[in-house]
C-alpha cells in the first residue's frame, strides 16, 4: 500500500512537491493556510533554475510565458554604479499567478488541496512535510513589496541599496513591475501601510525612486509586508521534515530564493517517492532529505551570509562597482 504524503504549506515548496509527487502516483494531501490567488512578498525573479529541474517536478508549463530577463544595473543612492548581462537568462512571474497556476496544476493531477486550513505538525509524524515558509524570529529585518506601474526601468532588473537595505524592480505580466525590498528595521519611520514602501525607500538615500514610487500607479491588494525572520539557515524543530524557507532564507540580493524553493521540491522528491512506496523508513528518509539539502545549499548560504553585510557598507562601493559577476553568481547559485 502506498503511503500518503501531506504537506503544510501551499507556496513553491510545497506545491511543487506535490504535483511532483503526483506525477509518479503518490498520493497528496496539502493544506495552505491562506487562499489562491494571493500576493507573496517574493522578488518574483528565478536565476540559477534549470530546465531539468522544472521537468523533472512536471511544473515546466507554469512557467512558460514567463518573461525572460538578463540585463541588470545596480544603484547606490541616486547614482548607478554598474550595469550587467546575466550569462543566463532569468524567469520572471508574479507569485499571485505562478502560486495559482501551482494549485490548479496539483489538482488536476489529483493532489487533495485544503485552503483556509491552518496546520500544526507533530513531530516524527510519517509522511508529514512542513513547506510553511519562515520559522518567526525576533528577527531585525522587514520586508516590503508592491506591484506598480508606471516604473520606468533601465534593465530588466534595477537594484537600488543604501546603508538601511535594498530594493529590486523588475516586469512581471501585464505590465506591471515587481517592487520589493529588504530593510533593516527603523521604528523612527511612522509611515503605515503601503507608505512604508517609499518611506524606507527614501530613508535608504534612493530618493529619486522613492518619488517615483510615491507617483505610479499601485496594483490594489498588492503592497505586503514582514516582519520577524532570520535569513540563513532555519532553527531546525527536532522530528520535523522542513523544505523551501522552512530550512533556509537566502539573502534576496542572489535572486536567488525562488529556485531554492524548487530544487528543495526536487531533492526531496525521489526520497519522499520511495518512503510511500515503501523502500525507506520515515527517520531515514528524513536523514537523507535534510543532509542532500545541507549539502546542496552550504556554499551559497555561507557565500551569500559574507557577501550580504558589504551591500549596506560604503566602503564596499569598489566591490560592488567593479567586482566581475560570473564568479559572484556561481559562488551565491
Amino acid at each position: 500500500m502506498t503511503e500518503e504524503i501531506t504537506i503544510i504549506g501551499g507556496g513553491l515548496t510545497g506545491l511543487s512537491l506535490a504535483v511532483g509527487l503526483r506525477a509518479n502516483g503518490i498520493p497528496v494531501t496539502l493544506h495552505e493556510a491562506g487562499q489562491y490567488p494571493r500576493h507573496r512578498v517574493c522578488g518574483e525573479f528565478i536565476s540559477g533554475v534549470s530546465e531539468e529541474t522544472l521537468n523533472y517536478l512536471a511544473i515546466s508549463s507554469t512557467l512558460a510565458d514567463a518573461a525572460r530577463h538578463s540585463t541588470v544595473s545596480w544603484f547606490r543612492g541616486n547614482s548607478l554604479l554598474r550595469e550587467n548581462r546575466l550569462p543566463t537568462p532569468a524567469l520572471s512571474i508574479s507569485r499571485h499567478l505562478l502560486d495559482n497556476r501551482l494549485r490548479h496544476l496539483a489538482a488536476e493531477e489529483g493532489a487533495t488541496i485544503l485552503t483556509g486550513s491552518r496546520q500544526k505538525i507533530t513531530p516524527n509524524t510519517p509522511g508529514s512535510v512542513w513547506a510553511a515558509g519562515r520559522k518567526p524570529v525576533n528577527g531585525t529585518w522587514i520586508g516590503l513589496k508592491a506591484h506598480l506601474r508606471g516604473v520606468e526601468t533601465t534593465s530588466h532588473l534595477e537594484m537600488h541599496s543604501g546603508p538601511i537595505g535594498y530594493l529590486g524592480i523588475t516586469p512581471v505580466e501585464d505590465g506591471w513591475h515587481n517592487v520589493c525590498g529588504l530593510f533593516r528595521i527603523d521604528r523612527s519611520i511612522t509611515a503605515r501601510h503601503a507608505d512604508l514602501l517609499p518611506a524606507y525607500v527614501r530613508e535608504n538615500g534612493n530618493t529619486r525612486l522613492a518619488d517615483l514610487l510615491a507617483s505610479a500607479e499601485w496594483k490594489e491588494d498588492s503592497f505586503t509586508a514582514v516582519a520577524g525572520f532570520g535569513l540563513g539557515l532555519q532553527e531546525p524543530t527536532p522530528g520535523v521534515l522542513s523544505l523551501g524557507d522552512s530550512h533556509a532564507i537566502i539573502p534576496p540580493f542572489t535572486g536567488n530564493g525562488m529556485t531554492m524553493a524548487f530544487q528543495s521540491a526536487e531533492i526531496a522528491l525521489p526520497v519522499l517517492t520511495r518512503f510511500a512506496e515503501g523502500d525507506f523508513d520515515w527517520q531515514t528518509a528524513c536523514s537523507t532529505i535534510t543532509t542532500a539539502h545541507r549539502k546542496t545549499f552550504r556554499k551559497r548560504l555561507t557565500a551569500a551570509k559574507l557577501l550580504h553585510p558589504l551591500l549596506f557598507e560604503n566602503a564596499a562601493l569598489p566591490l560592488l562597482k567593479h567586482a566581475p559577476l560570473s564568479p559572484i553568481l556561481n559562488l551565491i547559485r
